[in-house]
């Protein structure tokens, strides 16, 4: 399954930033993250943080999977709003899991820091807007239960949109101060090497082939011919899970994406806040850290990644329509164009927990539009797995929930 059109904004922009070998003997650990992406950067540092041997493999390039296709922006606000994941799951475990996007928030600032990183982390603020006049009455519902939750929220009329943001066509929004951005490839490829000077090891261009299972370790076969023995698998394959387990449980999305030339004056209105509407599929944009504007959108069911990538032109012109109508005088200089696959889920949350199908095993599956800050959480839960305890998301995030 290919996860990405060919030319990703992160990818050229950065280039191949590492390049790791092949498996080319057995090996043994006492972990095997499958997926080298930003998910399994971060379930590799806390593995390596908590005394473990660790090995990560990757059937592609470090990172050429979703990672480089990601808008990477880190949002506390689950797709599914907080006032109905209420009704779906109750209010303990609505609010919990909104509450642990937001630490991860935190703890994605305090990690890029520890690592002196340069993938351009920067705290924003988030700006979600009505789009129609009809989306009014749900977004205020949105805010009183954010406010009652104890989330620092402001509700913004179409007026002070228009003021503060030069956004035109609006019927008022929430305006969070809790969001940040990041190059999410960039800020794995700096993790991993962080954690390789200190022991882990990492083999891209290894497929997993097969797996054997017995009493306390895993045998994993590769695409080489060689094995690696580990005491625990955690997979951090995203949608291509799909693949993995049998069962219907994640749709998988086309969204696409365009970026635009350089232009910091143009977007400094907009430069610390992240900016997303009531539509369905929603818009959402940010800036990058070197001064262009980022626009997603359109998204579709997913078929197939040629019919997905067929489609870059017309949702370029369907987002530029959009956007047309809250910013009628820009135009808007388009510099690279893309495509991603991504998972949506019954009640916006991950998959993150073991399956019974797959002995010694844990997934950390973030889908969503904040699958980064669902793998942060996903860190602390994979951490009590490893010493056999619970969190308190497990079961709201397990399969077959």
């Amino acid at each position: 399954m290919d996860l990405k059109s060919n030319e990703p904004f992160w990818l050229l922009k950065n280039g191949l930033m590492t390049s790791y070998p092949s498996l080319k003997s057995n090996e043994e650990c006492d972990v095997l993250i499958v997926g080298g992406g930003i998910t399994g950067s971060l379930i590799a540092h806390q593995m390596m943080e908590d005394g473990y041997s660790v090995i990560l493999i990757d059937k592609r390039e470090f990172c050429n999977g979703s990672t480089s296709a990601t808008t990477s922006m880190l949002q506390y606000e689950i797709d599914i709003p907080l006032y109905q994941l209420k009704e779906m799951i109750g209010e303990k475990g609505a609010v919990e899991s909104y509450k642990a996007c937001s630490d991860a928030i935190d703890r994605m600032e305090k990690l890029s820091k520890k690592i002196r990183s340069n993938a351009g982390f920067k705290r924003k603020k988030s700006l979600y807007f009505a789009s129609k006049k009809k989306d009014v009455q749900g977004l205020k519902e949105e805010y009183a239960a954010r406010k009652s939750s104890g989330f620092d929220v402001k509700w913004l009329s179409e007026t002070q949109i228009l003021k503060d943001f030069g956004f035109k066509n609006t019927y008022g929004g929430i305006l969070s101060q809790q969001g940040a951005s990041i190059d999410a490839f960039h800020f794995a490829h700096e993790l991993c090497e962080y954690n390789v000077k200190k022991g882990l090891k990492i083999f891209d261009k290894t497929e997993m082939i097969n797996v054997e299972y017995h009493r306390g370790f895993n045998e994993v076969f590769v695409d080489s011919g060689f094995k690696i023995r580990a005491k625990k698998m955690i997979y951090c394959v995203g949608y291509e899970s799909k693949n993995l387990i049998k069962e219907d449980f994640v749709d998988l999305k086309s969204t696409f994406a365009i970026v635009s030339e350089i232009e910091q004056e143009t977007f400094k209105n907009i430069n610390n806040t992240l900016v997303w509407n009531t539509d369905d599929p929603y818009l959402y944009m940010r800036t990058t850290d070197d001064g262009r504007l980022l626009i997603g959108g359109g998204d579709e069911d997913f078929y197939d990644a040629r019919k997905r990538d067929a489609l870059l032109n017309k949702k370029e012109k369907e987002i530029l329509k959009t956007l047309k109508k809250i910013k009628p005088g820009y135009h808007f200089y388009t510099d690279f164009v893309w495509a991603g696959t991504f998972g949506e889920t019954k009640d916006g949350l991950p998959y993150i927990g073991e399956h019974e199908k797959f002995k010694n095993s844990y997934f950390v599956l973030g889908f969503g539009g904040n699958g980064i800050t669902f793998s942060v959480t996903g860190m602390e839960m994979a951490s009590l797995f490893m010493k056999n305890k619970k969190h308190l998301l497990s079961r709201y995030f397990k399969f077959g929930r």
